[in-house]
């Protein structure tokens, strides 16, 4: 599986923690704990991955870098 960031936040709104791959639309997680959220997404991540292919949609190279790299690398 190719290198996708995942953006791991709190929601006091849901009461856990939400995981999501911004590279793959609407693919993200729900957990009680950062550890559940991510294993959670990784699932979600190959359960998207797999759909992609078996549907022939284009599956998107990982482009997404948080702020503070944006910010480093310039």
């Amino acid at each position: 599986m190719k290198h996708y960031h995942i953006n791991l936040f709190y929601s006091s709104a849901d009461g856990g923690w939400i995981a999501d791959v911004p590279d793959l639309q609407y693919c993200s997680a729900f957990g009680e704990t950062p550890e559940s959220a991510v294993a959670e997404v990784r699932t979600a991540m190959q359960a998207w991955l797999e759909t992609a292919r078996q549907l022939r949609k284009p599956i998107p190279r990982p482009a997404y870098r948080p702020a503070i790299y944006q910010l480093a690398a310039s």
